[in-house]
């Protein structure tokens, strides 16, 4: 068998079984929305999966396997990976479910060209779909669920312990069962105001084909950004509803997942 030993006794054992730790707590924070932005420092997230190790490793009987570098070993590293990440996927996909809405709204807005680069993971969303996610993320953080996030995070370890438990199939179905209510949240979102903009739309339609000689586009196009700038507006409270229940239904599936 491959073992790494360099000497130290206790103290190298202690140091394994942290790093140990730190590999399903970090590939959580890799995954997961907020604290795996491209924004955030790789450093950062190390100490964070660092201290949240050390409190791991001081309330749980956490124990890593005796050959890291045999195939035991790994494939233990590899179930480790593999809960982190499932752990931080329900996050994205609750914070995805905003940003489908957006898409929808500003289709409907005549605004899909408006995009701008999102710090979270570096690509191009629409405008309208940066301003839900700060929302998100401020309700997100106001509520303490990035706590509850990471309450649980520890709890994984009582749920499937190192070395003892493995990631189930069944536990896989139920991830990609999160992804249906992923899209009926977003459908939820954008319901009141792609309403509104249905209606001037087709309302733009019956007068352009009343008068001819109007021009469609010069009509249309400012009407529909005018209504659903309205329609924003007046779903305000509405959206800050949903964007709540988008945060506890986060933690939720998160919870979901991990237990027994």
């Amino acid at each position: 068998m491959i073992s790494l030993n360099f000497g130290f006794g206790p103290v190298e054992a202690e140091f394994w079984r942290l790093l140990f730790a730190m590999t399903r707590i970090g590939a959580a924070l890799f995954a997961a929305p907020l604290f795996g932005a491209t924004s955030v420092p790789a450093q950062l997230r190390v100490i964070v999966a660092g201290a949240i190790a050390v409190l791991v490793c001081a309330w749980t009987p956490l124990q890593p396997p005796a050959e890291l570098l045999s195939l035991p070993g790994l494939l233990a590293t590899a179930n480790e990976v593999a809960i982190g990440l499932a752990l931080g996927f329900v996050l994205q996909l609750s914070f995805a479910a905003p940003t489908i809405a957006a898409e929808l709204i500003g289709g409907g807005m005549g605004m899909s060209i408006a995009t701008a680069a999102d710090p979270s993971s570096g690509a191009h969303s629409p405008a309208l779909g940066q301003y839900f996610g700060v929302v998100l993320t401020l309700i997100f953080l106001g509520t303490g669920a990035q706590l509850n996030w990471i309450a649980l995070l520890v709890h994984s370890y009582e749920a499937f312990p190192p070395g003892s438990a493995w990631f189930a199939p069944d536990r896989l179905t139920l991830l990609t069962g999160f992804g249906s209510s992923m899209f009926v949240t977003a459908i939820a979102i954008a319901l009141p105001v792609t309403l509104i903009l249905l209606l001037v739309q087709l309302a733009t339609g019956v007068i352009s084909r009343s008068a001819p000689s109007l021009n469609l586009f010069s009509l249309g196009l400012p009407a529909g950004v005018l209504a659903g700038l309205a329609a924003l507006i007046a779903a305000a409270p509405l959206l800050s509803d949903r964007l709540a229940d988008v945060s506890a239904t986060a933690v939720t599936q998160a919870a979901a997942l991990v237990a027994k």
